[in-house]
């Protein structure tokens, strides 16, 4: 049973960076390991891709041939992939003929296919369905939408959308967090960003101006909608470091059930109460955030503040 994730967020993400550098650290763990480029508009891979979608279909022709713009040239395209399956599947299976292989999921940065879009869903239906694979979508959103209260809750509403949209163990992900103040300050700390509690908090701080009073009712009910479903936690990311990579890919090894397989098959070395045991803690998430808010937080604040 081949193991995987869907890589999905918005556009400016960071998730074929993502993909690029999960590739290299899964290969590094000796795990064999391939992207599958479903994205048309994504023409400039960093990786080698064992399967592309232009292969299938061209955004540009789309986009010529039937007079659309780029969102709509897109979801054809996702549409087109919808109705050729056999193709992926075709790739998939010569992928997956010698030895299992890991596979990333790059997909296009249009929020509507992967929060309403039937065509994508279908898809991912049919890809652990029907070709049982066992998934877990990794959510990118860029962090520093942290430093403004509406963008965040933007945010959340997205992930939360994404989550109930595609049914997948779900694993969200706060990208480019040393690059988290590059627009502005945050006003609280790190894990009250990552732990989403307590949003009546961010309302306040939405400020006075005619725009945030006028509004404040609504920001206040779809944070409400937020916290009643409960689902929403971040986990922050920085690609480019090891201890960072691994975190998160403890975490999805765990959603999409990669950490157990061993004890299906029996090659598993070690008891299953060492396994169901195994991997991060508390503690462990909590060291992490703390690190990362002195780091990339607590040393902008003293760029900002310089002591006498």
């Amino acid at each position: 049973m081949p193991f995987g994730q869907l890589v999905i967020g918005p556009a400016g993400s960071g998730k074929t960076t993502y993909c690029n550098g999960m590739q290299q650290y899964l290969t590094l763990l000796g795990r064999k390991a391939v992207v599958v480029n479903l994205d048309p508009a994504n023409d400039a891979l960093p990786y080698e891709c064992a399967v592309d979608i232009g292969e299938l279909v061209s955004l540009h022709e789309v986009q010529e041939k039937l007079n659309l713009g780029p969102n709509g040239g897109l979801v054809y395209c996702i549409e087109y992939l919808d109705s050729n399956l056999d193709w992926l599947q075709e790739k998939l299976e010569l992928i997956q003929k010698n030895e299992a292989t890991y596979v990333l999921f790059d997909l296009p940065g249009q929020v509507e296919l992967f929060t309403l879009h039937e065509s994508l869903r279908h898809i991912v239906d049919t890809v652990t369905n029907t070709w049982h694979y066992r998934l877990a979508a990794v959510h990118l959103v860029d962090a520093h939408l942290c430093s403004d209260p509406a963008k965040y809750i933007s945010a959340l509403l997205l992930s939360l959308s994404a989550m109930l949209h595609l049914e997948l163990p779900h694993v969200n992900l706060l990208s480019k967090i040393d690059l988290i103040e590059q627009y502005g300050k945050l006003q609280f700390n790190l894990d009250f960003y990552t732990e989403v509690q307590d949003l009546s908090y961010l309302v306040q701080a939405m400020g006075n101006d005619p725009f945030s009073q006028r509004y404040r009712k609504l920001s206040q009910g779809l944070c409400q909608v937020v916290e009643d479903f409960g689902l929403l936690h971040f986990t922050p990311l920085a690609i480019e470091e090891k201890g960072s990579v691994q975190h998160v890919l403890s975490l999805i090894d765990k959603a999409n059930g990669h950490v157990f397989a061993g004890l299906a098959s029996g090659k598993n070395p070690y008891p299953p109460e060492f396994v169901y045991g195994a991997g991060l803690t508390a503690a462990d998430t909590t060291d992490m955030i703390n690190d990362y808010e002195e780091k990339y937080v607590n040393r902008h604040i003293e760029e900002r503040y310089p002591s006498a």
